[in-house]
């Protein structure tokens, strides 16, 4: 199958949304591109039993359904001072205030914890770097089965940027890295980790780490005048199945509908509504 190479020159722009026009209580099919989609009923769905279905098939229909996902390359430190560095694309936000996210660690076997689980525990911090285009190749490198202890930095070819916290004083608990080339990277302390365990075996088969964010370092250059981050010049990757990696392509923008605003046009729709039904 022919690959053409990566396109260079395109980048994420804002266009309007795909129906701009709809209005409350229409329905998907009102479009031809909402009919299109609903044909696809016809073939009918395919049901998976969890408990009938194996670990590998699970995790092919998580990964490619449930997307896109965002990455985080998780950057910690060992009690014998040896940095990991590893990507994760179950990750995401859990609260603003206190800042929190989250990431699941699957273990490399029951009982066999990855270098990161054990390394986060030990209190001595951790970072999550977000991955853009120009080095996603390197951060993959770092997902290598390497043996315990091995120093993934070594052949990322990704630079060590001291945390803040190793900076203002040596006896505060962050000592793990950041990584410089990310434009957006996030200091953590441990919140809470939760051994995640099969509900019927028993078995310890991952951990989900809650990470309270100490430090965000933006680079500049990536910040508009509003003081968000652009999405035109960050170029973040994510996650779409299997070893499949995706841009993030034309974006647009929704407003969240308020009550107060709306009330009189969802009314009048649905009146509209009844009265054709």
């Amino acid at each position: 199958m022919y690959i053409p190479p990566f396109n260079t020159t395109s980048s994420s722009t804002y266009t309007q949304s795909p129906n701009p026009s709809w209005t409350y209580g229409q329905r998907v099919d009102a479009t031809p591109a909402g009919k299109d989609w609903l044909a696809g009923e016809s073939a009918g769905w395919k049901v998976y039993d969890t408990a009938e279905t194996d670990r590998i098939n699970l995790n092919k229909l998580l990964n490619s359904g449930v997307l896109p996902r965002p990455m985080a390359l998780v950057s910690t430190i060992s009690d014998d001072g040896v940095e990991n560095i590893a990507p994760f694309s179950w990750f995401n936000t859990v609260t603003n205030y206190p800042p929190v996210i989250s990431f699941a660690i699957n273990h490399k076997s029951p009982g066999h914890l990855k270098d990161t689980t054990t390394n986060l525990r030990n209190g001595k911090g951790f970072a999550v770097n977000i991955i853009s285009e120009a080095f996603v190749e390197n951060a993959n490198a770092t997902a290598i089965d390497a043996p315990l202890g091995f120093d993934e930095w070594t052949l990322s070819g990704l630079t060590k940027e001291k945390c803040v916290c190793m900076r203002l004083d040596d006896t505060v608990q962050i000592r793990a890295s950041r990584v410089k080339e990310s434009a957006f990277s996030m200091e953590y302390e441990l919140y809470k980790s939760i051994n995640i365990t099969h509900p019927v075996t028993g078995e310890h088969t991952s951990t989900l780490i809650l990470a309270h964010v100490k430090y965000f370092h933006v680079r500049k250059d990536m910040l508009t005048i509003k003081g968000i981050v652009d999405l035109t010049k960050f170029k973040p990757v994510s996650r779409v199945g299997d070893i499949s990696y995706a841009r993030v392509g034309d974006a647009y923008r929704i407003a969240v509908p308020l009550w107060a605003r709306e009330e009189a046009k969802i009314q009048e729709a649905l009146t509209t509504t009844l009265a054709s039904a």
